[in-house]
């Protein structure tokens, strides 16, 4: 979901990306020219990992995820923006944590298969990850919250807010309180299913390229999904040997 949304904003030739190219020093004019290649180059990618998963591009996506969303701050944005993209490579990298270890170069590039069993100790390091990455995005959206994000103030106006500051203020609160629980302890599953349906409800009022703003988070989802799953799954085995 974060390739192929990403990648639809690269063949829309999004214009806020001249920005991200200047860093590197890319010119506007070669920045529209490049735009559609990365788009497309994205889009495969991430329909590999639809059909044809591999080590090898999960690893890609938490190296591109990371410097595509740290080229926002290094553009001027404010550095929740890269705080907010955690779950672009967040959650490639606690796919690659719960995958055995590849063995040789061969492996990288072979189809992902789900591992047969999955070690206790390797569990935790993967909720621990998941919990880390979602306090992380949490903490993000929410200080662009508290920061009046004009495009997050635009969402709370269309919903019908007389108060759109207000309204991001309560919401930028309720974030960081779930950022800080994430961290600080184990969560119960309802309560990562509850910022999982917040997540995926509230990404869908964004006031332009709605469906690929909300594709494009998908990594956010999945770390909440992927732990809520995880946490349930850990309570079950744990049920089992009692």
């Amino acid at each position: 979901m974060c390739l192929i949304g990403h990648g639809a904003f690269g063949i829309i030739t999004k214009a806020v990306w001249c920005n991200y190219l200047a860093v590197v020093g890319i010119g506007q004019d070669l920045a529209y020219q490049l735009m559609p290649l990365i788009g497309m180059l994205d889009i495969a990618l991430g329909l590999s990992l639809l059909f044809f998963p591999t080590r090898a591009v999960a690893l890609w996506l938490v190296c591109w995820g990371l410097l595509t969303a740290a080229m926002r701050p290094l553009s001027g944005e404010p550095f929740a923006e890269l705080l907010e993209r955690a779950g672009n490579f967040g959650a490639p990298l606690a796919l690659l944590m719960l995958l055995p270890k590849a063995t040789n170069l061969k492996a990288w590039f072979a189809k992902i298969q789900a591992p047969a069993n999955v070690e206790r100790d390797d569990l935790e390091k993967v909720i621990l990850c998941l919990r880390i990455i979602a306090s992380i995005f949490l903490l993000g959206h929410g200080l662009l919250n508290l920061i009046g994000k004009k495009g997050l103030l635009m969402q709370y106006e269309v919903l019908g807010s007389n108060d759109p500051q207000l309204v991001a203020y309560i919401l930028g609160t309720i974030e960081l309180a779930g950022a800080a629980i994430f961290l600080a302890k184990r969560p119960i599953p309802a309560f990562v299913l509850f910022f999982f349906i917040w997540k995926v409800s509230t990404e869908i009022f964004y006031p332009h390229w709605v469906a690929w703003e909300w594709i494009e988070r998908g990594g956010s989802y999945g770390t909440l999904l992927a732990l809520w799953v995880a946490l349930r799954f850990d309570r079950q085995k744990m049920s089992e040997k009692l």
